[in-house]
């Protein structure tokens, strides 16, 4: 039997970026306290993520990239999600898109090229800014309020973005937004960061997830090329989701989750171990009911492993996947990783809510998970509609 610890331990023979990632995350997890405490954003880690060659990581071979799929991709950020989730956060919606960019026929070649080549020489990094105040979750349904207004010059972009994760470090934003032409189209336009009118407000302070940079993002009659047009289109052409994109996000976001219960697990793990109460005289390790509860999140953990390799690697074999097991796949890792914090307090009693120990920052963490597109409610949905024919 593989056990759940031997899946995240160096095997022999590992990919050279796999060894990488593990070698950062020893460094980002003893950073990841003080930016939790103070909300503060890890450049730093992107800084050495980029050193490492870990921002191509989706990058095409044929680009200069590692060209990796979703199994490798996912277990780096695992590996990366179990040391610094906030970190992991930003890194995966970045390689989201540049795999969006490998397989999509859609994305601008120019541009595509031109993303490449940047993060493989430096810091530059990419993310799609789709929540606004209004509309909620694009996933949801409705029209953008951000609006591209066509002129001579270029298009002039005008709106309020808000979740933006990374917004402190993107170099470009793939911004989601209608036209105001007769005939009115919706999708994505590439916009640079920095570019006047365009402002970030630091209104990101939340339960958990607090150094991912997740602020707002303003466009006041912001100036970009009109040949940055990613990919518009008539609304009722979005009805059916980019298929790399659903895919891939849901593999991803379900692995940083699931690294977060892993670090959680370790901890519960060393506390069991070394916990002795003078009434017992010996490690709690050593009841029955520590062991039942640990063993239960080893099952979870085993689960969580299973369906997020399988279902990577059946996407890198190129089976035709569906969406909805996708997200069915997110909200089992996702609930379960939440469940094995869960336990993992049901055992340390004051201990695991303590802010000197790091159970209770991953209890935030983890929490994150729920509200994360594509939400269960949804998903659960989707998936009876679709079991009673409608």
């Amino acid at each position: 039997m593989v056990t759940t610890l031997a899946k995240e331990l160096p095997q022999a023979g590992e990919p050279d970026h796999i060894l990488r990632a593990l070698q950062l995350a020893d460094v980002f997890a003893a950073r990841a306290p003080a930016h939790d405490r103070d909300g503060s954003f890890p450049f730093q880690n992107f800084a050495d993520l980029s050193k490492a060659g870990l921002l191509a990581l989706t990058v095409p071979a044929a680009l200069g990239g590692t060209g990796a799929g979703a199994r490798d991709t996912a277990r780096v950020l695992g590996i990366i999600g179990k040391a610094d989730p906030s970190t992991a956060l930003v890194l995966s919606m970045h390689y989201i898109q540049h795999l969006v960019m490998a397989r999509s026929t859609r994305w601008p070649g120019r541009l595509s090229r031109k993303l490449a080549k940047e993060t493989i020489d430096g810091v530059a990094l990419i993310n799609a800014l789709r929540v606004e105040p209004e509309l909620g979750s694009p996933a949801r349904g409705g029209l953008p309020a951000t609006t591209a207004r066509r002129t001579e010059t270029g298009w002039r972009l005008t709106g309020k973005k808000i979740y933006s994760t990374g917004a402190p470090i993107l170099k470009w934003y793939a911004v989601w937004a209608k036209t105001d032409e007769p005939e009115t189209r919706v999708g994505l336009f590439l916009v640079p960061s920095g570019l006047p009118g365009t402002e970030i407000i630091e209104s990101w302070d939340h339960l958990g997830l607090r150094a991912s940079g997740s602020h707002t993002v303003i466009f006041d009659d912001v100036v970009f090329p009109l040949d940055y047009e990613i990919d518009a289109r008539k609304p009722d052409d979005w009805k059916v989701p980019d298929f790399t994109q659903s895919v891939v996000h849901a593999i991803f976001v379900a692995a940083i989750y699931d690294g977060v219960a892993r670090a959680a697990r370790d901890w519960l793990v060393k506390f069991l171990q070394e916990r002795v109460p003078a009434n017992l005289g010996a490690p709690l390790a050593t009841l029955p009911r520590a062991q039942e509860v640990l063993g239960g999140i080893e099952a979870r953990l085993a689960v969580n492993a299973r369906l997020i390799e399988s279902f990577a690697t059946d996407f890198d074999d190129g089976l035709q996947l569906s969406a909805i097991e996708s997200n069915i796949i997110k909200l089992t890792v996702t609930n379960n990783a939440a469940a094995t914090v869960e336990d993992a307090l049901s055992l340390t009693s004051n201990h695991g809510l303590s802010r000197a120990n790091p159970l209770e920052r991953h209890y935030r963490d983890v929490l994150c998970g729920r509200v994360h597109t594509p939400q269960d409610d949804a998903t659960k949905i989707s998936a009876g509609r679709v079991a009673l024919g409608l």
